[in-house]
C-alpha cells in the first residue's frame, strides 16, 4: 500500500499509483513552488476548510482541447451583441473571491478556502495564475481563473452574477489559448456543462503523457492583460 503522506519538499508520489478517485497525497503546504510542482505532475489540491490539504489526480480526467470547443449559437449571439466587456488579469483577487462565495447546487460551502485564495493570488503575482473577467456597465459580473504552465491551462473555477457572463469569460479564455497555441485545457472533474462545451474524459495515463508534452513548450509567464484584451463581447 503506497504511503500517501508528503514527507519531502515539493515531492509527490507518482499519480499513477492513485485509485480512480485520484487521491495522491495528503499534507504539505500551498507554497507557490509546491503548487507549481503539483500541477506539472498532473496533481491539484482539493479539500475543505479545517481538513488537511489533499492532492488529487483523478482517472479519468476531464480535458477540453481548444479546437473542440463548442460555441453555441445562443452564446455567439450574446458575444455579437457586445453586451459584455472582456478583460484579462485586471482583478484576479475579486474573481477568486467571487468563485469562493458564489453558492453552487449540491455543495455546502466552498473548497476555495482563504488559504487557497492567498496561495493562488501569490501565483498570480508571479505570473502563473490568470483571470478572465466579464463586465457589464463597468461592474464585474462573471469570470474564471486558472494556472498556466507550458501550453497547458488548468481551469480552476468560474462564477457568474448575470446570465451568460461566465460563458463569455470561458469563450474568451478559449480564444486566448487558441491564439497562443495551447494544446489542452484541464477541466479536472467531469460535468454535463463541460461536456456540452466540448470537453471529454481521457484516461489519466493519456492526460499525463499529453501534459508532459505541453510542458516542453515555454510558459507565458507574467500578466496577460493588455489593451487588446479589453474587447467588447
Amino acid at each position: 500500500m503506497p504511503d500517501f503522506r508528503i514527507r519531502n519538499r515539493f515531492v509527490f508520489p507518482d499519480p499513477r499509483l492513485a485509485g480512480a478517485e485520484g487521491l495522491v497525497a495528503a499534507g504539505g503546504d500551498l507554497q507557490p513552488e509546491r503548487l507549481l510542482s503539483a500541477y506539472s505532475q498532473g496533481i491539484f489540491p482539493w479539500f475543505s476548510e479545517g481538513d488537511p490539504i489533499m492532492w488529487f489526480s483523478p482517472d479519468p480526467r476531464m480535458v477540453l482541447y481548444p479546437d473542440d470547443f463548442r460555441l453555441s449559437e445562443s452564446l455567439r449571439r450574446v458575444i455579437a451583441s457586445q453586451r459584455f466587456e472582456s478583460r484579462i488579469d485586471t482583478d484576479f483577487e475579486t474573481v477568486i473571491a467571487a468563485c469562493a462565495e458564489t453558492p453552487r447546487p449540491g455543495q455546502d460551502g466552498t473548497w476555495i478556502t482563504r488559504d487557497m485564495q492567498q496561495a493562488y493570488i501569490a501565483l498570480h503575482q508571479i505570473g502563473y495564475a490568470h483571470s478572465f473577467e466579464t463586465y457589464h456597465g463597468g461592474k464585474l459580473v462573471g469570470g474564471l481563473y486558472g494556472i498556466s504552465l507550458g501550453s497547458a491551462f488548468f481551469g480552476e473555477s468560474m462564477f457568474h452574477h448575470e446570465t451568460d457572463a461566465s460563458k463569455v469569460a470561458f469563450a474568451r479564455m478559449v480564444s486566448y489559448v487558441r491564439k497562443y497555441s495551447f494544446s489542452l485545457i484541464d477541466a479536472q472533474q467531469p460535468t454535463d456543462h463541460l461536456r456540452r462545451l466540448g470537453a471529454q474524459e481521457v484516461p489519466r495515463d493519456r492526460f499525463l503523457e499529453e501534459l508532459a508534452e505541453a510542458l516542453e513548450k515555454p510558459t507565458r509567464q507574467g500578466s496577460w492583460s493588455d489593451i487588446a484584451s479589453m474587447t467588447r463581447h
